[in-house]
């Protein structure tokens, strides 16, 4: 079979993992019980109730307005990475207030889960060279949101790559290449059997020197548990948090030997 190739990609023979370039490119000249599956599923389908005043959906696809750009994200009820969930909608509306104090502009960014885009998209516009993430099977629809909703605007265009959390992510992300200021999570943590993986991967990409961002919907009694994890590992604050739809934000960074984690 005939390898695809592609500026800024590595593709493997089997079609499956893609791997950014690291080498950042010039920017572009022309721009309390667990719920289950079930619950989850009618949060999907309920959720979109709550964003009225900024969202607008129709025939599977929802329209947002951040930096004064119009948004349009294809979703599917298919799997949890094809929906647009309340903790990435928080964290672009953050980022898009708080632009003095988390400044994007030409910085190297990885978001994981990035599920439909949106996050991915928000951060692009705002001046960041971006790795999405995801589990191979929702990268399609990633991809073709991310390249409707950036092609001409960007000042980096967005790559996509497949990413499975866990143990193989040292050998697919080597440390010594691949190297971020952000990473970028949103409704990450839900349920499902992945938790420890989840925060392997994070600890390996939130090296000194950058900053991760996690936004969440705060659903089951495992958040809180995996929320006392995060916050052994990594210097934790809260950014913000916003009780009407309990969604949390929170920053991290490497912990440094000695110290103590705060809120």
């Amino acid at each position: 079979m005939e390898i695809e190739r592609r500026p800024g990609l590595h593709v493997q023979k089997e079609g499956i993992r893609k791997q950014p370039d690291p080498v950042k490119p010039i920017p572009n000249n022309t721009e309390e019980d667990d719920l289950d599956g079930e619950d989850m599923q009618k949060e999907a389908q309920n959720r979109r109730n709550a964003w009225e005043p900024s969202v607008f959906y129709s025939l599977g696809s929802e329209t947002f307005f951040f930096t004064g750009q119009e948004i349009s994200i294809r979703e599917s009820l298919d799997s949890f990475g094809a929906v647009v969930w309340p903790g990435a909608v928080a964290l672009c509306r953050y980022l898009e207030k708080n632009r003095e104090q988390v400044d994007l502009l030409d910085k190297a960014v990885l978001e994981l889960g990035a599920g439909t885009g949106l996050l991915s998209i928000v951060a692009s516009l705002l001046g960041a060279w971006v790795t999405a993430t995801d589990l191979p099977d929702v990268l399609s629809n990633l991809n073709f949101n991310l390249s409707r909703s950036t092609r001409g605007r960007c000042r980096y265009t967005p790559q996509v790559a497949a990413l499975v959390w866990g143990q193989d992510v040292k050998r697919d992300f080597p440390s010594s290449i691949y190297n971020y200021d952000y990473v970028l999570c949103a409704d990450v943590v839900y349920h499902h059997s992945f938790l420890e993986d989840l925060l392997i991967t994070m600890q390996h990409f939130c090296k000194p020197g950058t900053t991760l961002l996690w936004a969440n919907k705060m659903r089951f009694q495992s958040d809180v548990h995996f929320i006392e994890n995060f916050k052994n590992v990594f210097d934790v604050t809260m950014l913000e948090e916003i009780p009407q739809e309990e969604v949390r934000i929170y920053q991290a960074t490497a912990r440094k030997s000695g110290q103590k984690h705060h809120v």
